[in-house]
């Protein structure tokens, strides 16, 4: 295991844990790398989104240990980034479920031996449908719980980004649906849509998108295996196997205390889709981000800062002894 730091001078340690799929005949595994010391205090793990898109998304969040002290695990999920890849699979409906990435998270829960000292979870985007479905288990060690646009179910997910669509250009909003109609998003119009819907509402930024998101939307165009078998060719109209997918009939078998966090402007996790988490889970708090999209912690100096401040807070309440 080797010793690294990063653009802001966290130092990490990376490595990888066997996990083993009985319906897969090769070894595979999953990469991670941790910023701080585990054994000094309560770490948090974080799931990223995608599907497919790797820890890089979450990079920003290592400074969780300057600030706050509190020692943080990222991860490649199976299929993408630095674990196994499984081309193979592709179009395996079956197989592709969140079923197979809450035993992955578990068995890297065991691997790093966070049971015992306690930990937390953190899912952003789709891994907000992992983390919650983990925590309905009611895990041993788990502390807190984050889901950070999120959503309760695939319906949800949709019916947000229907909304979104709607409040685009007409322009955006017709190459959208042509494409829906034809199955068609190759053309011009579309991608240009699509680069609308990616500044405007998934990472608000005016300048170039961030080498987080940039190395996220590398992971899925160099091995679409898991996005196109989970979600389909296009969010906007997916046929994947996360289609009926819900979390909403576990949520209230969660008892950590959780914060729901989404964005203004966001994508797949507006109001709708935060609504089951807000309404069923006994211990929750819900924050919504003025001005945010989809990714808060990367759309600017200022977002950046409310997100980090909402979550390093969270896991570090005060206390009053």
């Amino acid at each position: 295991m080797a010793s690294h730091s990063t653009s802001s001078r966290v130092p990490f340690k990376d490595g990888t844990v066997p996990f083993n799929i009985p319906s897969i005949d090769k070894p595979c595994f999953t990469y991670y790398k941790i910023f701080g010391d585990v054994s000094s205090s309560i770490p948090v793990v974080c799931i990223h989104g995608g599907p497919g898109w790797g820890h890089e998304s979450l990079l920003p969040f290592a400074e969780l240990w300057d600030r706050y002290g509190t020692p943080v695990v990222l991860y490649d999920m199976i299929g993408c980034g630095q674990s196994t890849h499984l081309p193979e699979t592709v179009g395996d409906k079956s197989f592709w479920q969140v079923s197979l990435f809450v035993d992955e998270l578990d068995n890297l829960l065991t691997h790093l031996k966070l049971r015992e000292t306690g930990f937390h979870l953190f899912g952003r985007s789709y891994g907000g449908y992992v983390a919650p479905t983990l925590a309905a288990t009611r895990p041993q060690g788990l502390q807190r719980l984050i889901i950070g646009s999120g959503s309760a179910s695939k319906e949800l997910s949709l019916a947000s980004l229907h909304q979104v669509r709607d409040s685009l250009p007409q322009e955006h909003r017709d190459a959208i649906l042509e494409a829906e109609r034809t199955d068609n998003i190759d053309s011009d119009s579309y991608k240009k849509a699509f680069d609308y819907f990616v500044s405007t509402y998934l990472c608000r930024t005016e300048k170039a998108l961030p080498s987080e998101m940039q190395a996220g939307l590398k992971n899925v165009n160099e091995d679409k295996t898991v996005v196109r078998t989970l979600t389909g060719r296009s969010p906007f109209f997916p046929n994947g196997s996360m289609i009926g997918w819900t979390t909403i009939p576990l949520l209230p078998k969660i008892t950590a205390p959780t914060l729901i966090y989404n964005g203004e402007f966001d994508t797949s996790g507006r109001d709708i889709a935060q609504e089951p988490f807000f309404n069923l889970i006994p211990r929750v708090r819900w924050v919504k981000l003025a001005g945010a999209g989809h990714n808060s912690h990367l759309e600017g100096e200022e977002l950046r800062e409310k997100t980090f401040k909402l979550v390093g807070e969270f896991l570090n309440p005060p206390r009053f002894d």
